[in-house]
């Protein structure tokens, strides 16, 4: 131990090594000089440890973690992963996948000055939301719209500029927590509305709603349970219900329609989901939604409805601190034009793809990806097993998605390790695990992808010092 301790390079020589020299003339000396001292002090504590190498493979031995090192901190923090999860949306990897169009869309504005808030007719100031205003009339029959940064920013908006000290009825199986712990009810507390709960968990009654109503009522809310589902012994009161008592009450309807679906996606067999134009045409006043769920677009919070009520949230002080950038209104345009081509949208929106992929083309996904393991990993024992994918991001609690999956056992390696290497490794890969076996989801493997998660497979037995 202490003869190896004793030939520990020393920091200048290594940045002497003509590799390293190269490493100098592209990164910073700062950084180069930090890799160089940490690889020589985890080889150090390496040694300490009891572990053995030979003296004349140390400086080799530093060098090559140094350059491993220095492309773990250059690279960005925030870096694209492979899905092999199989949930679409995924919340902690970005939910929904932009469509081609959509990041040609971002690339282009982020890379140049646009007319974000400039009318290119009048030569006058304009309005951001104006991009996107049009497609979301002509998509929901709606009569005005506006976007914030996510749909619980939205019912926040609306309720504080139309129900600030004043109170709003919700049935209380609607009282719903989703991602990151953000509650309905917090969120009304914080726009200065007053909850009124009625009904119970399993059901509520248009009466119970017709009981609560008096001369603070400012609205009727609704909130989709995007998150889970009541099953059983239940009663929901509809909206086309709780639009005629509003019309009677003269008091305003909100619907937070939670996933965001503009195209009907019950025959190919997902239902649960109100498609944000029925809901319009039922007539309820405000209807908000996600942007980056079953839409398939980027993070936004869309309001649509009733003229004068969004007029009102649009003059509202909070709606500057919402207000969305110019690359999200690039990709939501995008996003929404895609869908005036109900067939076209399905093949293209990244989102609606994977939902509704059919099974014969996730089983030969399955078997090329099986094939291409098979030849990389010989060693490894590699099957396809039925199985179902997810929706996630809080939409379609209950639906299975029926899949083929890949299901790959090493012989001198655990499945948890195995799954840490991998998303811990230069191009991440998020997998599940069942019964010691790393399992892959074809559904929510890219196109192009293939082929560096093999690479990604192939390096999980490479020797780290």
């Amino acid at each position: 131990m202490v003869n190896m301790l004793r030939s520990l390079p020393a920091v200048e020589e290594i940045l002497q090594d003509v590799q390293i020299k190269e490493l100098l003339r592209k990164e910073s000396r700062h950084l180069v000089v930090e890799c160089v001292r940490e690889a020589i002090s985890e080889l150090r504590e390496k040694i300490k440890q009891g572990e053995l190498f030979a003296e004349n493979s140390l400086k080799s031995l530093v060098i090559t973690q140094t350059q491993k090192m220095l492309i773990k901190k250059s690279r960005y923090n925030l870096q694209s992963v492979i899905n092999a999860t199989g949930v679409i949306l995924h919340t902690n990897l970005g939910r929904a996948v932009l469509s081609q169009k959509a990041r040609a869309a971002v690339a282009q504005i982020a890379g140049s000055y646009s007319n974000l808030e400039l009318d290119l007719t009048t030569g006058e100031r304009g309005s951001r939301y104006s991009h996107v205003l049009q497609l979301l009339r002509d998509l929901t029959g709606c009569e005005d719209a506006l976007v914030v940064n996510n749909n619980a920013a939205a019912i926040l908006l609306v309720l504080a500029s139309m129900a600030k000290g004043k109170e709003v009825i919700v049935s209380r199986g609607q009282l719903i927590e989703i991602g990151g712990s953000f509650r309905v009810p917090e969120v009304m507390e914080q726009s200065g509305a007053k909850l009124v709960e009625i009904g119970t968990t399993n059901k509520t009654y248009l009466e119970d709603y017709e009981r609560a109503i008096n001369s603070e009522t400012a609205a009727l809310l609704k909130v989709h349970t995007s998150n889970y589902r009541v099953v059983g012994f239940t009663h929901e009161t509809s909206t086309e219900e709780l639009v005629k008592l509003g019309r009677e009450k003269n008091i305003p309807v909100i619907e937070d329609a939670g996933s965001g679906v503009l195209f009907d996606l019950k025959n190919y067999g997902i239902q649960g989901e109100p498609i944000v134009q029925e809901l319009i045409s039922t007539g309820v006043d405000i209807v908000t939604f996600s942007g980056d769920k079953l839409l398939g677009g980027p993070q936004a919070g869309i309001i649509v409805g009733n003229k004068s009520i969004i007029s009102q949230v649009k003059k509202y002080p909070l709606t500057r601190a919402l207000r969305v950038d110019k690359m999200t209104v690039a990709a939501l345009e995008a996003t929404l034009k895609e869908y005036l081509d109900p067939q076209g949208v399905v093949e293209n929106n990244p989102a609606l793809n994977m939902l509704t992929m059919p099974l014969a083309k996730l089983q030969t996904k399955a078997e090329r990806l099986k094939h291409l393991l098979a030849a990389a990993l010989p060693d490894a024992e590699i099957t396809i097993e039925e199985g179902y994918s997810q929706a996630g991001g809080g939409a379609l609690p209950t639906t299975n998605l029926p899949t083929f999956l890949v299901a790959v056992h090493l012989a001198n390696l655990s499945a948890e390790k195995a799954a840490h290497r991998l998303h811990t490794g230069e191009q991440p890969v998020l997998v599940r695990i069942n019964q010691n076996k790393i399992i892959l989801d074809p559904r929510t493997i890219l196109p192009g992808e293939e082929q560096l998660l093999v690479s990604a497979f192939q390096g999980l037995t490479v020797a780290k010092i």
